[in-house]
């Protein structure tokens, strides 16, 4: 019995009995048959055949049978960041109660510099986070003007403090400042963003002991909830940042993940026709809008990485948007939104890396 739905077809002349004991007036347009079971009569017959099994009332009967395209429609199923984020939330809340009972508070230390609105939102989620799961938060504001060597005294500071357990310098720091020679200042141990070149080199060699960069860790902790099959899959990440595309598609292809990576950017090739060959596509670019629908095999995974900001008529004077069209959901399979799909992750995962690297300091 193949079950079809999102097609119009007309009812046959005789009265049909449906699920709940009424009937269909004979000739009436179904445009959603979900409730009746339909098969094929015959293979030489496939498309104007039908058998109605409705209960046990059964009728065969010769259909007008067309598609309506409209109605052929697949829903993707959301991969809803929030309530795998509160999950991870849940489980870093225990740990974290554990380490109270030895006496060890995790400490999250957070430098801002400048004052870029958007950073200071990040920042504000990233404190209320700290604030549900139990971990202290320290936020130090440095002014736009401030020097490097300024910066510096700052982190040299916060890596000799053994009260504080993480330390994260928000990005993006003002022109001038030099990100990367302030990653590399950080303490491993207590670099809780991944992006030392210590962590990084470890998740390169396949190791578990250093600290994985929060949004990749996320999307891959976000697959997995929404029971998204990755071995021997094919994924492409489009995007290949240091933050996000690059740790990623290390993390898709480790054992255990398993799957076959192709990292996609701005000059490969016929782009379209890569990101149709994935099973998972991770899309991070920061292109609004830039997947379209036919860029995606049906069923395909997708996960949207992109927050973008575009104008439009609104109050607000702008919308927030992904580097996926929202059509896309009428083609994959599962699908990350935007706003709560990636962006809880990221804060999630921010939360563990910080309660691990107090029980590792402990």
């Amino acid at each position: 019995m193949n079950q079809r739905s999102g097609f119009e077809f007309t009812l046959p002349s005789l009265p049909i009995i449906g699920a709940n004991g009424g009937t269909r007036t004979p000739g009436r347009r179904i445009t959603n048959p979900t409730h009746y079971q339909l098969c094929y009569v015959g293979a030489t017959h496939a498309k104007s055949h039908l058998v109605l099994n409705i209960t046990q009332y059964l009728i065969a009967q010769t259909v007008k049978w067309k598609p309506l395209t409209r109605h052929h429609v697949m829903v993707a199923q959301m991969l809803d960041g929030k309530a795998c984020g509160a999950e991870v939330e849940a489980e870093v809340k225990l740990l974290t109660e554990q380490l109270q009972s030895r006496g060890v508070t995790p400490h999250l230390a957070v430098v801002i510099v400048g004052d870029d609105p958007a950073s200071h939102v990040y920042v504000g989620a990233k404190e209320r986070a700290c604030e549900r799961v139990g971990i202290k938060s320290t936020r130090i504001d440095l002014p736009s003007s401030a020097s490097f060597d300024e910066l510096v005294a700052c982190v040299e500071g916060l890596n000799k403090d053994s009260n504080v357990h993480g330390i994260l310098v928000q990005s993006p720091l003002p022109s001038g400042l030099d990100e990367l020679a302030i990653t590399d200042l950080i303490d491993p141990g207590k670099d809780v963003d991944g992006f030392h070149p210590v962590n990084l080199g470890r998740l390169v060699q396949g190791r578990n002991d250093g600290m994985v960069p929060c949004t990749p860790a996320g999307v891959v902790r976000l697959l997995e909830w929404g029971g998204v099959e990755l071995s021997g899959k094919r994924a492409v990440v489009v995007g290949r940042s240091r933050i996000v595309g690059a740790p990623l598609s290390l993390l898709l292809a480790r054992k255990g993940a398993d799957a076959t990576v192709t990292i996609a950017h701005s000059r490969t090739q016929d782009l379209a026709s890569t990101c149709r060959e994935a099973d998972v596509l991770i899309a991070a670019v920061g292109v609004p809008e830039l997947v379209a629908k036919d860029w995606i095999s049906p069923g395909a995974a997708v996960v949207d990485v992109g927050v973008n900001r575009v104008d439009d008529d609104s109050e607000k004077g702008y919308r927030l948007t992904g580097d996926v069209e929202p059509a896309a959901a009428e083609v994959a399979g599962h699908l990350s939104p935007v706003p709560g799909g990636v962006g809880p992750m990221t804060i999630a995962m921010l939360m563990m890396n910080t309660v691990r690297a107090a029980n590792t300091q402990s």
